[in-house]
């Protein structure tokens, strides 16, 4: 089952792969068109998972008694609710019920926002970091399937996210306290695999074939490799 995130070689003949947000045009991202879910599926759970960064980013901002970390962190709980807010104006574009579409994804990307909350806020501050790091570069990826409607959600999430105030205030952690490098690290990688685990599952079939296990693992693989690109920008091992 996990295959894919054991390897990470590249799959024989044409290469997947995830274009970087700087890549301009609007040419395929990647050829598993056929995997992609549902659009309402796509958009829904997008939509829900903004959402639910900027709950855990508010919960953090109540509970920081830093004047300056709490303006930070505003930043990045802004930027996550105006994708939010986007993601569902286009819903409603759609002539959709945003609620409805968001709903059947609110009991499983609940359960893993637990999953992934940290017992100290500095471990919850990296989970936002990393978990939306991984999922917006998922989703873009998957956008490519969607055409303008797709377009559009790229747009959105390709938009500045505001969260380099976390990496500031993890950096700055760090280097108040080394053991912080340890601790943070081993929680990093505990959140790439549950992080797999739902883009994984945003995927129909949800039980995947040998050969679209192929299709998929090089897009893991470029997923997994954005994520040791943010832990190393901390100073933190992957």
């Amino acid at each position: 089952m996990f295959d894919w995130f054991k390897r990470r070689r590249d799959a024989p003949g044409r290469t997947l792969r995830l274009r970087s947000r700087e890549e301009a045009g609007d040419a395929t991202r990647v050829d598993f068109e056929e995997l992609a879910p549902e659009i309402d599926t796509f958009l829904g759970q997008a939509a829900y998972l903004q959402l639910g960064y900027f709950e855990t980013l508010s919960e953090l901002i109540a509970s920081t008694l830093e004047l300056a970390e709490k303006e930070s962190l505003s930043r990045a709980a802004g930027a996550a609710l105006t994708k939010h807010q986007e993601l569902v104006a286009l819903i409603r574009e759609r002539g959709d019920d945003p609620t409805a579409i968001m709903l059947p994804f609110r009991e499983p990307l609940d359960s893993f926002r637990r999953a992934t909350h940290g017992v100290r806020p500095q471990e919850t501050m990296l989970s936002v970091h990393i978990t939306a790091g991984m999922l917006d570069d998922f989703y873009f990826a998957l956008s490519a399937s969607y055409g303008e409607t797709g377009r559009r959600v790229a747009r959105i999430l390709r938009a500045d996210d505001d969260r380099q105030a976390i990496v500031d205030i993890i950096t700055a952690t760090i280097a108040s306290d080394p053991e912080w490098a340890s601790l943070l690290a081993l929680w990093g990688r505990r959140l790439v695999g549950d992080t797999l685990l739902i883009a994984r599952a945003a995927l129909r079939p949800t039980r995947l074939e040998a050969s679209d296990e192929k299709k998929v693992e090089p897009v893991f693989t470029q997923l997994i490799g954005g994520h040791s690109r943010r832990m190393e920008a901390m100073g933190l091992s992957a």
